[in-house]
């Protein structure tokens, strides 16, 4: 059995990740009934004598002892992980795997990938090395930032490109969540796309996330488990987070988009974390779904929505609930896949499904998906057989798909409003390290990655339907 280890910085990463923890932590309870440390568990999470001196982990196939989460938290504020050390996951982690500061990154991305990437370096590499001695075998690093704040934008991929220096062979996953065209930080567009350079460069692998299909998505929840009216909508600083339609006092605002994160987590490690009939190992993803190194980033689709898994939605067929994979309402960036053009796609299905379900699927949906001409079969599927908790069955598609061009084309646009003016620059250039040329260097690489999608996009003109088939009568 493989491990990987959840590395988590910034605000938004560090309460994405908590959630994530305690719905893996649920997930796994209403699994394991005997209380047994088995190899589910083992994946991504240690189990710790709390009798032994050393710390060291107890062997797979005892009984459980003291759970703690293959798991390094990294911000420059202090709020969020305490707030963690101080709720329900507090017996999760402990010092070793945290590392804090007081001042935070000011949303500038310089700041905290230059500035606080500098003064931690040792001691960030120290945690990842100690994270990484405690797996048997150790598969994938997942890391989960935001795109337009300091510390996520700027330590986040400055923690990736330490990953890539010192783990070259193991597989780099990051969550980027991405802000919205209304965000409350003005300098979000620069940090996005100072970041977007790094991702391109040093990911095996990125899973863009939009804060704006994510109030759709919770909106759409709402409507759906709550019985609200049409048009009613999520207000950005409010939540709906479970059946009952209330805030419970442990419930934060946010909760209820992290969750819909979260179980994109969930559903992309549950094939490492249990058995099935096809499982998918995690660096087959990037193996199967990356045919050009740049072109790494995959969009993202989830069905059912639900935020925990509790909520009270109307259960979907399984023949509809591929169908809605692949339609815009349900993908985690603002994109619609179906008039763009497919490199490869993956589907990760959980629960009672066949291989037979999974091919009959995927030949109703071909005709409407168009694939490049070179990757006509490019379909990497996997089955999982334990369901998410209150569902029969779930399905992620990840697709690498040209849709993404207009959500780096709406970034860039913003970038450059602020960058003709030379707007805010200068909290930038007084960081030490930091040069004009960091930026023009950043834009062009974006502006490469769009050219890129934008000639494949070119090819779509030029496919050519297939040959109708033979009909036999019977």
């Amino acid at each position: 059995m493989t491990q990987s280890v959840i590395v988590q910085v910034g605000q938004c990463g560090n309460q994405v990740g908590c959630r994530f923890w305690d719905l893996a932590l649920r997930e796994h309870a209403h699994v394991n009934k005997k209380g047994q440390y088995d190899e589910a568990l083992s994946s991504f999470f240690r189990n710790v004598d709390p009798r032994r001196s050393d710390g060291g982990s107890c062997c797979v196939g005892g009984r459980i002892q003291h759970l703690k989460a293959r798991a390094v938290l990294i911000d420059m504020e202090e709020g969020v992980v305490n707030g963690i050390l101080q709720g329900a996951l507090r017996e999760v982690f402990d010092s070793a795997q945290l590392l804090t500061d007081v001042s935070g990154s000011g949303n500038n991305w310089a700041v905290g990938n230059l500035t606080y990437g500098s003064a931690y370096k040792e001691l960030i590499v120290d945690k990842l090395r100690k994270a990484a001695e405690h797996c048997d075998c150790l598969q994938c690093f997942f890391l989960i930032h935001s795109m337009g704040g300091g510390t996520g934008s700027g330590l986040g991929t400055r923690v990736l490109s330490l990953l890539e220096e010192e783990f070259p062979d193991v597989c780099r996953i990051v969550t980027a969540m991405y802000p919205s065209a209304e965000d409350d930080v003005i300098t979000s567009p620069y940090n996005s796309v100072l970041a977007m350079r790094e991702l391109t460069e040093h990911a095996d692998c990125v899973l863009p996330v939009e804060n704006q299909s994510l109030v759709n998505i919770v909106n759409k929840i709402s409507l759906m488990s709550h019985g609200a009216k049409p048009g009613s909508v999520l207000r950005k600083d409010s939540a709906v987070t479970s059946g009952r339609g209330s805030l419970s006092p442990t419930e934060k605002p946010f909760d209820a988009m992290n969750n819909i994160v979260a179980n994109l987590l969930l559903n992309i490690t549950s094939s490492a974390r249990f058995e099935g009939s096809l499982n998918m190992d995690l660096n087959e993803i990037a193996m199967n779904l990356v045919p050009f190194p740049r072109l790494h980033y995959l969009v993202p689709s989830l069905t059912p929505l639900y935020t925990l898994a509790d909520v009270n939605i109307p259960t979907r067929r399984l023949d509809q609930m591929f169908s809605d994979a692949f339609s815009k309402d349900h993908q985690l960036i603002q994109a619609d896949p179906k008039h763009s053009l497919y490199l490869a796609c993956a589907l990760m299905v959980r629960g009672n499904v066949q291989v037979s379900d999974l091919r009959r699927n995927i030949e109703r949906l071909r005709p409407s998906l168009p694939f490049v001409s070179w990757n006509q079969e490019g379909w990497k599927t996997g089955l999982c057989s334990e369901p998410p908790v209150g569902h029969s069955h779930s399905l992620l598609a990840l697709a690498n798909n040209t849709c993404v061009k207009p959500t780096f084309m709406e970034l860039r646009g913003r970038f450059t409003k602020l960058y003709k003016k030379k707007a805010h620059l200068h909290h930038y250039l007084h960081v030490d390290g930091m040069d004009q040329s960091i930026f023009s260097e950043s834009l062009s690489s974006l502006n490469a990655l769009i050219d890129e999608y934008h000639h494949l996009d070119a090819t779509k003109a030029r496919l050519l339907p297939d040959a109708p088939r033979l009909s036999i009568a019977r």
